[in-house]
Formats: C-alpha cells, structure tokens, sequence
C-alpha cells in the first residue's frame, strides 16, 4: 500500500508528456475537497460526558457499531493548537475507521484557554480510562485499544502513549483503577520535543497552553515532549506527516530512539499534502488506508458475533 501512495504520488507531480511539439503543461495542483461528518450505517454516535470541571465538561463521542461483537477501539486527540475545538473536522476520518471494524471514539479535551497543561493529558487519558470501564456498552475490547491525532492532537497522542503506564501523569480524572496504556499510537503531522522547538522562540500557542516561556520553564516543555518518554515498552508509533507541512522537530531524533529499543516505527509522507491534511480529500483516504493498516496489525480484526 506504502508502494502504491508513492508511486501514486510521484505519478501525480510527474510532468505531462510532451504533444505535438507542444510544451509540456505545468502538473495540476491537487485540490481541496472537504469533507463534512456523516454517521455511517450500522453505527450509532454515543456522546458522553466524562467529567465536569466548573463550567467546562470533558466529552467522548463513540461510533458504536449496530451489530454485536467486540471491536479493537481507536481514539482520536483533535488538533486547532491546543485551543480550537476541531472534533468535527475529525469525525470523517473516523468515520471511515469505524467502517474498517473498528469502534472509533473522540475526546473533547480542555482547551488552553479552559485549563493549562498537564489538564488536556489528563484528559486524554481519562478518555481512554472511560473506554475501558464502558467497554461492554461500547462494545469494545478493553486489551485493544489505540489512538490516533494531529497537529496539537498529535503531541498528545504521542505523549499519552510514550507515558503509558507512568502514573504521574494519569491526573485526577474519573475511573482511577482503569489504565490508559494503549497498544498503538499513529502521530500526524506533530512535533515531538517541545524544548528544542521553544527554545529560541516559543509559540503563542505554547505560552498558552504551557503558561510561560520555554525560557522561564524549560523542565515543563521537556516533560510535556514524548520523545522525553520514550523507553522500553512503549507502543510502536506511525508518523503520517504532509509533504508541503513544515518539519516535525524531534520526529527523527524519537524515531531512532524507538528503533534503538526495538520498538516499530514508521513514518509515511503524503505527496502535495499540506497542513492538516487528514480534514480532506484525496488525503484523508490515504490516511485512513495506513491508519487501518497499522492498528489491524497492532489492535487485530473484530470479533464479530451473529
């Protein structure tokens, strides 16, 4: 599949033959085409709320399939920086996930503006506490479950997986004698050490979500960075990064950490894609076909009962 989007990309910038002693025509750019929610059949669209801080709820929305059986579960961690709230910009993508056999659920986490970090982390990983003590509603098998995000969204996934098993970061969140380890983790389009890409100039979305400087609290910027986590026993970690988006710092650099142990990673760029390229097509097929991929290996088929 990896080959085909290559050679698909390369196909697509390839310039056009030359006719009739014509120049050849400047390749066409891809186009954007959105993509808006769509619950699909044989799924239902469960919100709930998994917890209340004052005025600002934590919510979960699950496509739970129709049929019974139990299912490898996939969470997605929105992006917008941290401080915009783009659940339904991801809800085709998952969508399309959960009509690949899988239950597929997205966490409405704090925004920046609501609570500073660690309060999204703690969050996420109260999501994934609530799968587990849901899971017969959910239909989900609790032993196989991943996630999934991008952008800001992929910073948390990639932190919530690196610190799999690490209580310190669990937070006060409903459903404490639950864990939030997941088996597998797809990062899109992410950095993934925060210090070195704040150092000389930190982000105002940063400042923000972290409430400083990376100059006035370096040793918060390195926590809050997976590669800072990485160690044995981690979940593999697949990279989905655009080729018109900027570079990912600290990609690389976890990579050859995680290979060090022995642990699978990957990293997959898609011809012509910009930022964020999972919101539209013909992207967001592309990515939905290497996320599938990856989590049947790591998560398996469903168990599907007649």
């Amino acid at each position: 599949m990896v080959v085909a989007l290559a050679a698909m990309g390369a196909a697509s910038l390839a310039p056009a033959a030359e006719t009739q002693g014509q120049p050849a025509k400047p390749p066409e750019k891809p186009k954007w085409a959105k993509v808006v929610p769509k619950t699909p059949e044989g799924f239902k669209l469960v919100t709930d709320t998994i917890a209340t801080y004052g005025t600002n709820r934590v919510e979960i929305s699950v496509y739970v399939p129709q049929r019974d059986g139990s299912y490898p579960c996939i969470l997605d961690i929105h992006g917008g920086g941290w401080q915009a709230r783009q659940v339904e910009s991801d809800k085709p993508m998952m969508e399309r996930l959960a009509e690949r056999g899988f239950v597929t659920a997205l966490v409405a986490y704090r925004l920046s503006s609501m609570a500073p970090y660690p309060a999204a982390l703690h969050d996420c990983k109260a999501a994934v506490r609530h799968l587990r003590a849901n899971a017969r509603r959910y239909k989900i098998d609790p032993k196989r479950i991943g996630v999934m995000g991008g952008s800001a969204g992929g910073h948390l996934s990639g932190l919530l997986a690196m610190t799999s098993g690490k209580r310190e970061f669990e937070g006060p969140g409903p459903n404490p004698t639950y864990p939030s380890d997941v088996r597998a983790c797809i990062v899109m389009a992410a950095t993934q050490d925060l210090e070195a890409a704040n150092r000389e100039k930190t982000s105002t979305n940063a400042v923000v979500f972290f409430g400083a400087s990376c100059t006035e609290k370096p040793g918060v910027y390195r926590e809050a960075s997976p590669i800072a986590h990485v160690r044995a026993g981690v979940p593999p970690v697949l990279f989905i990064e655009g080729e018109k988006d900027s570079a990912k710092i600290g990609r690389p650099e976890m990579q050859e950490k995680l290979r060090s142990l022995g642990i699978e990673t990957a990293v997959h760029t898609l011809p012509g894609a910009p930022h964020p390229f999972w919101m539209s097509q013909p992207w967001l097929d592309q990515t939905v076909d290497l996320a599938a991929e990856f989590f049947k290996r790591h998560l398996g088929e469903p168990a599907i009962r007649p």
